[in-house]
């Protein structure tokens, strides 16, 4: 099984941001690292750096060097108090300032996002991120369309305003519990997940579940920026993905004119259900950027 808890050889590293310390994981490139090119990999809400272990090493021995982060708000990484500041926009600004450091030495990025993620890395390149290439993996065009997982949210925010993180985390476990899927996991990865979500800050939860609700389609704005700048995009999905459909990935895709893989069944989140076959289909994408 793949999971958070999966074992790999990134070590910790803390990394300076806008609003304090950014919390990775930072794997070197197996090699002479004669591409010099490091994969930034961008969680979405709720999520953390640990969402993309099981990918880590399979990116790290083609090469690449990978750093995982949490943003500003999750787990690790220090974040304000004002809920504003963690819409797509603001943190795609600190996503971009993390991109221009790492390139500062004449390194290239690769910067793939994931679900909310994918909105905050577009912001990035919207910003002016010199990203070598944008994957948008399990993201959107817009605002999070009506669905369980959108109901859930509606839900929880409520509870988070009135009862804060722990009363929120009581309700999530309530939920879990009546979910067999969730009672067959480890409990090493069911501790980790309640860890972490108690470690999140209360305005990163509701400022990043307002984004969630609100935000706007911005793909012609992303595929002039991407024109402009030469940047190749890829868009990457489940066949069963539950969030934004495939078929919305799809469209997406061809309004940026960007590479379109679909990953058959995989729902949501294909870096923990089917890292292999996610990285079989990112690599010869991100070699063909890099020598293009």
């Amino acid at each position: 099984m793949h999971s958070q808890i999966s074992p790999h050889r990134a070590q910790r590293a803390d990394l300076p941001g806008r609003y304090g310390t950014i919390g990775a994981l930072r794997a070197p490139a197996v090699g002479d690292d004669a591409m010099r090119t490091t994969a930034l990999l961008v969680p979405g809400y709720t999520g953390s750096k640990e969402d993309f272990a099981p990918m880590i090493d399979l990116i790290s021995d083609a090469g690449f060097e990978v750093v995982a982060i949490d943003l500003p708000g999750q787990q690790d990484s220090q974040g304000p108090d004002d809920e504003a500041l963690y819409r797509p926009g603001p943190l795609g600004s600190v996503v971009a300032e993390l991109v221009g450091k790492i390139t500062a030495d004449g390194r290239k990025v690769l910067l793939l996002g994931h679900s909310y993620g994918g909105l905050v890395a577009r912001a990035a390149v919207l910003a002016g991120a010199p990203a070598a290439g944008l994957t948008l993996m399990s993201s959107g065009p817009s605002e999070l369309p009506a669905g369980e997982r959108r109901t859930v949210l509606e839900v929880g925010e409520h509870v988070l305003a009135e009862q804060g993180v722990e009363g929120t985390q009581k309700l999530n476990e309530l939920r879990s519990r009546r979910n067999p899927a969730y009672a067959a996991l480890p409990q090493e990865l069911k501790d980790f997940y309640r860890t972490r979500f108690l470690r999140s800050s209360a305005a990163a939860l509701l400022g990043m579940s307002n984004g969630l609700r609100e935000e706007p389609d911005q793909v012609a704005k992303l595929a002039r920026t991407l024109r402009s700048s030469g940047t190749p995009c890829l868009v990457v999905c489940g066949d069963a993905d539950d969030a934004w459909s495939p078929a919305v990935q799809r469209d997406m895709a061809e309004r940026l004119d960007a590479d379109f893989a679909v990953l058959p069944g995989v729902m949501h989140s294909p870096n923990t259900e089917a890292p292999q076959a996610l990285v079989d289909t990112l690599l010869p994408t991100w070699r063909a950027w890099l020598t293009s």
